[in-house]
């Protein structure tokens, strides 16, 4: 059965990865008249926020606010891009340097968790793994393994809200600015809304797989 609720949440995030990507494609089609280098800058100033840069990154759709460089790092389609779905991006991610600047709770919180998440990240699976070989005779293991999945699944539920009202500020702003018209707001909201997504699946994925291992180790003397 677990095989079964593994396989759908993997098949959801390839679909929902496929729209996202045909979504950029599609809205890169229509022009705004600011590039997502012009609308971030643009989108901080008018913010008040003053401290932050705003940075080309290779890659595609590997746009990230870094709050400890303090730099907007856009992808390079999205960079020199002059159309809805760039201005939706550039927009999204200074939403983040905007609850970066005002100590946005959840941003906070997410903050906190990032080294931790990122020494666990590098070693769960190996001991989720021997947890799991030597569960009848060192089932403590596994309930480290689970405690640091635990907290990674923690992680992905606190990012949902960070990235929903980053997406929020960002089409707010989009809106009020006149970047986005009638026309075209509703399209930089759709693309967002399926960036959202993403999230909401690998959170959810997330919380399947913690309950598998608990199930695991509760069940280790049947």
């Amino acid at each position: 059965m677990i095989w079964v609720i593994f396989g759908v949440f993997m098949l959801l995030s390839v679909l929902v990865s496929a729209q996202l990507k045909a979504k950029f494609k599609k809205y890169s089609t229509i022009p705004v008249g600011l590039t997502g280098k012009q609308v971030a800058e643009k989108m901080l100033n008018e913010n008040g926020i003053h401290d932050v840069k705003v940075v080309s990154t290779p890659g595609q759709l590997t746009d990230h606010y870094n709050p400890l460089t303090k730099t907007v790092n856009l992808s390079e389609g999205v960079y020199g891009g002059s159309h809805v779905a760039a201005a939706a991006v550039a927009a999204h991610e200074c939403g983040h340097a905007v609850q970066h600047a005002k100590a946005y709770s959840f941003l906070q919180m997410r903050s906190k968790l990032v080294p931790v998440v990122s020494f666990t990240s590098k070693w769960i699976q190996w001991v989720i793994l021997a947890g799991i070989l030597l569960l009848q005779t060192f089932p403590q293991l596994l309930l480290i393994g689970i405690i640091g999945y635990a907290i990674m699944t923690l992680f992905s539920f606190i990012t949902l809200p960070v990235e929903i009202d980053a997406s929020k500020r960002a089409l707010a702003w989009l809106n009020s600015s006149g970047i986005t018209s009638y026309g075209t707001h509703e399209k930089a909201e759709n693309a967002l809304r399926w960036a959202a997504y993403t999230y909401v699946i690998a959170a959810l994925g997330s919380l399947a797989t913690l309950l598998y291992y608990i199930m695991l180790f509760m069940g280790r003397r049947d």
